[in-house]
């Protein structure tokens, strides 16, 4: 009854009052929202128009035209069919009357590119195991909700960005330098450069668990590792298990290319075909890597799909 007559006690100019004052706020609201938007595309629009003229996406230069005249032309356009030019001379030759001849002419190779083939994927699984091993064990110091102390946490966060920033080249050519060529310098290059980037992903994972079992394990007097055994890691194992496959497939990418500076694997083979305009060998290459990625690609997300799906079905 109170609440009742509370309500019959509002009177009809008060509510005619309320409702204009939220119309008031919602239209104040509205022209905030719209401000920012329009400011925000603006700052885009010229950001975007900075970038691409730096980027010599403006530029005007001259280029040779059929009949041997040079003339002033923007560059995008002029360059495209250059691009055409290139792809049609990676394209090989296929006929159907002598098809086999002419794939065995485009992978004329193959044996020595099946073994430099097995040689990448040897050097991206070390790379990998490596960088997860650092990475894992890196993650939890780098985590703001798990790290024992300030120092420890920035400490850590700055290797991983050291480890992450330099490119896996870099690290290639120094490690070339110090260990000579050979796929040596290419797993330290690609493991130092994955422990980095997924340090960051694991620490991101773990920032979002679930605190209160780590505060359990803490209230049953275990120590900081127990704490990130017992409480931490079930929860992260997942997502982790996911970055990880994820990674491996970006990292036989990666030895495909490191092979360019003498890291092993296919790119010293890339290096080979692009010094003796060998257009076909680089398509013939692309073509195994590309099934190599596809496969690699469609087994991890299989193994990841079957390991989720047991840890969502754990009792």
């Amino acid at each position: 009854m109170t609440a009742t007559a509370d309500f019959n006690d509002i009177s009809p100019d008060d509510s005619v009052s309320a409702l204009s004052k939220f119309e008031a706020d919602f239209a104040e609201q509205r022209r905030r929202s719209r401000l920012a938007w329009a400011i925000g595309t603006v700052l885009f629009i010229l950001a975007f128009a900075f970038t691409s003229w730096i980027g010599d996406f403006f530029k005007v230069t001259q280029v040779t035209m059929p009949d041997g005249s040079r003339e002033w032309r923007w560059i995008i356009p002029a360059g495209i069919p250059r691009l055409g030019e290139y792809i049609e001379k990676t394209i090989p030759t296929l006929r159907w009357d002598t098809l086999g001849a002419d794939f065995a002419n485009w992978f004329w190779r193959w044996k020595i590119w099946m073994e430099l083939l097995f040689e990448t994927i040897l050097i991206a699984f070390m790379a990998t195991v490596f960088g997860v091993i650092g990475g894992f064990l890196l993650s939890f110091p780098a985590s703001r909700n798990l790290s024992p102390n300030a120092w420890v946490l920035w400490i850590t966060r700055r290797y991983l960005e050291i480890a992450r920033t330099v490119p896996e080249l870099v690290w290639a050519l120094i490690f070339v330098f110090c260990f000579s060529v050979g796929p040596m310098a290419g797993v330290l290059a690609i493991g130092l450069h994955a422990a980095g980037a997924l340090g960051k992903l694991y620490s991101e994972v773990n920032e979002n668990i679930d605190m209160r079992p780590l505060e359990g394990v803490k209230a049953a007097g275990g120590t900081w590792f127990d704490q990130i055994r017992y409480g931490a890691v079930p929860q992260v194992l997942p997502n982790i298990i996911s970055y990880t496959l994820l990674r491996f497939e970006i990292n036989v990418r990666a030895s495909s290319i490191i092979g360019y500076v003498g890291a092993g694997g296919l790119g010293q083979e890339f290096r080979t075909a692009m010094s003796f305009q060998e257009y076909t060998d680089l398509s013939a290459l692309f073509v195994i890597i590309f099934v190599t990625v596809m496969i690699i690609d469609y087994g991890s997300e299989k193994l990841r799909h079957r390991i989720i799906h047991l840890e969502e079905n754990r009792p």
